[in-house]
């Protein structure tokens, strides 16, 4: 098989797959925790076999999910966070970014975060631990490395970069979870409250010496 051959088959599989995420995006839409293997693989057209073939099982399909949804979520953030305005104006931008995008497809963050409520034993024991703390891992390692490369922190920055990426990763998971499932106030209102509780230590470091600023 040459070069081009091998080329033109894996951007086949590439379509095929992005292809297969859509329509299990479409499920997850409208079932959120519920959305099955069966759902997914009837409204992408094919058997649950074949689903299985490019997945895996619904742990393997959840982190493809997982990683599509995050990526979106990070180039926000990043957006949010290289915006022309104050270091003020930008942590809360920031956090609006992250309710913002809970809000607007509660269903997929359900799914992605709670898969356990829909009692899915069958679905080859999926274990909600298992596959959502990769997700807080992974953004709390990309805030950490943006804090470290554009404040000034002193003495341990990367430990104490690491400290706040997590830590604040944690207060928004923790804080917009509880926001979804009982809106207790407004967006504008909660993004204001977090960021007041960020503000003390941020608004006193300051930004490091040829870094792209914050």
């Amino acid at each position: 098989m040459d070069t081009t051959q091998r080329t033109d088959q894996q951007r086949s599989a590439d379509r095929r797959r992005r292809e297969l995420l859509e329509a299990a995006d479409r499920v997850v839409l409208r079932d959120g925790p519920q959305a099955s293997m069966n759902a997914i693989a009837a409204e992408a057209g094919i058997t649950k076999p074949i689903l299985y073939r490019h997945f895996g099982d619904k742990g393997g399909l959840y982190a493809a999910l997982a990683k599509r949804h995050t990526d979106a979520l990070l180039d926000s953030l990043r957006a949010a966070l290289d915006a022309p305005a104050g270091r003020r104006e930008r942590v809360e931008a920031t956090l609006d970014t992250y309710l913002a995008a809970i809000e607007a497809r509660p269903q997929v963050y359900r799914f992605l975060m709670h898969p356990a409520e829909a009692g899915q034993v069958g679905d080859q024991g999926f274990d909600v631990g298992k596959h959502s703390w990769p997700l807080l891992r992974r953004m709390g390692e990309e805030l950490a490395q943006v804090i470290e490369e554009r404040l000034d922190l002193g003495p341990g920055s990367q430990q104490l970069a690491r400290v706040w990426g997590h830590g604040i990763v944690g207060m928004m998971h923790a804080a917009g979870d509880w926001w979804l499932g009982e809106r207790p106030c407004p967006r504008d209102e909660l993004v204001r409250s977090l960021a007041d509780l960020l503000w003390g230590r941020l608004a006193a470091a300051g930004d490091k010496v040829g870094g792209p600023g914050f």
